[in-house]
């Protein structure tokens, strides 16, 4: 025989048993209620463990975030104006670069904060944030002003009542 004929039969015995365990499956979801049921189970609880994972990570990023701010509000902040400038461009900088290669959004977020807490209009600033920083950072800056209590109280965010405007 040649290998042009075994690799055929073998590639047409393959799809034949594919084709047959789909029948297979098929028929027996459309004809028997335990198996519905024990697909509909197994359904829910991966929806349901889906849903824990997307709520453990965005607790761990909570978590995340709060540790950074604490952070960086013990490292402080420069007290006179030069010095301010100076940290607010370099901030401003570094959180841009970050943004750009992608590597931490946390991080970039925090750059964009500490620049914010040294910028003497802040309203200003994130309107600025609004249409330069993507939004995923943002989110997290966002995430990050509304844990501030210095920023308790100012509505930041277009259209927000309350609040720093995102919870």
């Amino acid at each position: 025989m040649r290998t042009s004929t075994i690799v055929a039969a073998s590639v047409g015995t393959a799809v034949t048993g594919f084709l047959a365990y789909a029948f297979y499956f098929d028929h027996k979801r459309r004809t028997d209620p335990e198996f519905r049921k024990a697909l509909k189970r197994e359904s829910k609880k991966q929806a349901k463990a889906q849903k824990e994972e997307a709520e453990a990570h965005t607790a761990r990023e909570k978590e995340t975030i709060k540790s950074v701010m604490k952070e960086a509000n013990e490292e402080g902040y420069p007290a006179n104006v030069e010095e301010k400038e100076a940290f607010f461009m370099n901030e401003v900088a570094t959180g841009e670069a970050r943004c750009q290669d992608g590597s931490d959004p946390i991080e970039a977020a925090l750059c964009f904060y500490k620049a914010l807490k040294v910028y003497p209009q802040p309203k200003d600033l994130i309107n600025i944030y609004d249409k330069t920083v993507p939004k995923h950072i943002l989110g997290i800056l966002a995430e990050m002003i509304a844990a501030d209590p210095e920023f308790k109280g100012e509505s930041f965010f277009a259209g927000s009542d309350s609040g720093a405007g995102v919870e």
